[in-house]
């Protein structure tokens, strides 16, 4: 079968991409997704994304290669699979990062990608409950709620200390100022998950020039003499073969994007090689520079109760699930993770180099990697940070020529001298800010990593035991002008070829300072933009 536009992943991107694209009526569309429908109430239901954190049936619960400087732990990188991608199983964080952040896209080569470039795009997808302002969209798909005003009363304890210490304070962390403590904006409506399958997809789906296939796993991109002409996939056991008469736009994630296009033969031609793929254009940018933020949790007993004492028993189980179906409000109705900010890490920065979360619930990741979000048996918080912009750099390559076997995935954590110093900033952050009179008021205890952790070393060593990704996995296709360095031009074409495209998060050239999920949306936007452009 024949289309203008094929899309290889119906995650954040892909979903807003098939709405504009088939929105005229003038083009016809496939999205391909290889997991299922978002049809679960868990899908809506915000506090639902603990149900997904371990479930292989929506969630490709990938892992890292062992990691040299986290004592050669695998570290966990979930991925959505199914309608939605990650944004149907993330924490709805809504997050831009700061304006220095895309002007460094801009800076490399990237002309049109600076921050005043994109802020129309974020204006745009935005329908922000204080409606259209300088900073703000009123009218978009995607619905942005601020949860000040709802959040557990111990965020305002956390903000109380942040203010006692002289720290600023934002009202808006996507508004004119950034950096200092706040609470988080997330991306739902009335209560329920606003992702881009329920905002841009669902109701597109009714076009007839739009069509979805569900459980097709891309195999790989044809090419005919240099242009993209299609794509191959395995749909319940079936090959099945589509043609593209425009393009092929890969939106399969910073994991399955330069996977895809290593099984297609675009990528260095000794990984083809070693893999006997043939090859079609040597780009030896393809799974490299890839990126992540790496946070880590302190965690403290407190004196007043949290979140812990609601979750801990059937009964304020059942109070919370009550408020929620009658008023779409409480816990339920937002992220766990509500407050939070930007700060620096000593004086020299002349940026916020670290982002904080004050969490009003504790806890842990069982080391089994088994699925838990119960809470600690006392009145317990946790607060965690992760370096804004770390410049620790890795790869994703192919296992093998198989498409069902999963990449490999090496970060390569704190592997530079910056993101180490940065580790020992954060930590000396928290027990600075938890020294604050406000918060030494509401706790008993630090109960990990605890009073003996006091050195810098010690805090060092405390992050590398207990480390986690925080699931922004960027870059691996990165945009630039250089075919050594990158993958995608500034109108975000493969490097070299005609027909193909990327829009997702493997073409950030660097990180952005915060949750990665509005940036992923903005890329899909402006890209959309440029491919009817070019049409």
């Amino acid at each position: 079968m024949t289309y203008d536009y094929i899309i290889a992943g119906a995650g954040a991107a892909g979903c807003v991409l098939a709405n504009r694209l088939s929105a005229s009526g003038k083009h016809t569309v496939l999205l391909l997704e290889a997991g299922g429908k978002d049809s679960s109430l868990w899908f809506k239901i915000p506090v639902g994304f603990a149900k997904m954190y371990y479930n292989p049936t929506f969630n490709w619960m990938y892992y890292s290669q062992p990691q040299k400087q986290l004592g050669n732990r695998e570290i966990y990188a979930p991925r959505g699979k199914v309608q939605g991608g990650s944004g149907s199983i993330n924490a709805m964080i809504y997050v831009r990062g700061q304006a220095h952040d895309f002007d460094d896209w801009a800076a490399n080569g990237n002309d049109g990608w600076g921050f005043k470039d994109v802020l129309p795009y974020f204006r745009k997808l935005e329908n922000h409950r204080l409606g259209d302002s300088e900073y703000h969209g009123g009218s978009g798909p995607i619905s942005i709620t601020p949860m000040k005003g709802q959040t557990h009363p111990i965020c305002d304890v956390f903000l109380k200390g942040c203010d006692e210490l002289g720290y600023p304070l934002s009202d808006d962390f996507n508004g004119p100022t950034f950096e200092g403590a706040g609470i988080y904006d997330v991306n739902t409506r009335d209560g329920q998950r606003c992702s881009s399958s329920f905002a841009h997809l669902h109701p597109a789906l009714s076009r007839p020039n739009l069509t979805v296939e569900h459980y097709a796993l891309v195999d790989r991109v044809l090419f005919d003499s240099g242009r993209a002409t299609g794509i191959s996939i395995t749909q319940h056991g079936v090959t099945r073969t589509f043609t593209a008469n425009k393009e092929v736009i890969l939106c399969a994630g910073a994991v399955d994007t330069p996977k895809l296009l290593q099984l297609s033969g675009v990528a260095d031609q000794a990984l083809l090689a070693k893999h006997n793929i043939p090859l079609v254009k040597h780009l030896p940018a393809v799974g490299r520079n890839l990126q992540d933020h790496l946070c880590v949790s302190y965690y403290y007993k407190a004196n007043i109760p949290t979140l812990n004492d609601e979750l801990s028993s059937l009964f304020g189980q059942f109070k919370l699930g009550l408020k929620y179906l009658f008023t779409r409000k409480g816990a339920l109705a937002m992220s766990v993770n509500q407050a939070g900010g930007f700060f620096r890490g000593d004086e020299q920065q002349a940026n916020p180099n670290l982002q904080l979360y004050f969490n009003p619930l504790s806890y842990q990741i069982p080391k089994n990697n088994k699925a838990s979000l119960k809470p600690e048996p006392y009145s317990g918080f946790l607060l965690c940070f992760n370096p804004c912009r770390p410049t620790s750099r890795g790869h994703i390559e192919i296992a093998s020529k198989n498409p069902r076997d999963a990449a490999l995935i090496d970060p390569n954590y704190l592997s530079t001298q910056k993101d180490i110093d940065e580790v020992i900033q954060g930590s000396r952050l928290m027990r600075k800010i938890m020294n604050a009179p406000a918060l030494k008021g509401i706790t008993v205890e630090e109960v990990l990593p605890g009073p003996a952790i006091e050195t810098d070393e010690q805090m060092l060593q405390y992050f590398r035991d207990n480390s986690g990704s925080i699931y922004h996995l960027c870059g691996s296709c990165a945009m630039g002008a250089d075919q050594q360095t990158s993958v995608v031009d500034k109108r975000l074409k493969v490097h070299g070829l005609d027909g193909l495209r990327i829009v997702d998060a493997s073409i950030f050239p660097n990180v952005t300072s915060g949750n990665t999920h509005a940036a992923v949306l903005m890329v899909a936007e402006k890209g959309a933009d440029l491919i009817l452009q070019d049409a």
